[in-house]
């Protein structure tokens, strides 16, 4: 992102309040150009389940339960693998001829919005589901103002 894509974040700074955590956010993602761009593993879904609730799903074919751990931290949500052991991967039985599931290692983050409660993971098979719901305040519910 270049310097002139900023300046629209700023320009919009004047016509909303309380939005300056957001237009943070967004300068940290994308200021000076040193997006850090994920590669394309593994892939992801995230879908919508219902009004206000949320489904992150990864496809993790391969991995187990112990091999994968998700962690949420100040609003930012991430799905990491542990640390893989070689022994764990030699078998004295069987021998692997071809190896088209890869396990390497990786680290996937969302950043999740203030409002939003991780209610938990699921992984089943080799599709780990994160489920997330929105849940609003009473003070950001629709309601009418009484004019005096």
């Amino acid at each position: 992102m270049t310097s002139k894509d900023l300046s629209i974040f700023n320009s919009l700074r004047p016509f909303s309040i309380g939005f300056d955590d957001m237009f943070d956010q967004f300068e940290s993602m994308l200021g000076n150009g040193n997006l850090t761009m994920q590669s394309n593993y593994p892939p992801y879904n995230i879908r919508k389940t219902g009004k206000d609730n949320y489904s992150i799903e990864i496809a993790l074919a391969g991995f187990s339960k112990k091999d994968v751990e998700v962690e949420f931290e100040d609003n930012l949500l991430t799905v990491r693998t542990k640390q893989i052991s070689k022994s764990d991967e030699k078998n004295e039985v069987d021998e692997i001829i071809h190896k088209g599931i890869s396990q390497r290692q990786f680290a996937r983050s969302f950043t999740i919005a203030d409002d939003v409660k991780v209610n938990g993971a699921e992984l089943k098979d080799g599709l780990l589901t994160v489920a997330c719901e929105r849940i609003l305040p009473d003070h950001k519910k629709k309601r009418l103002i009484e004019i005096r």
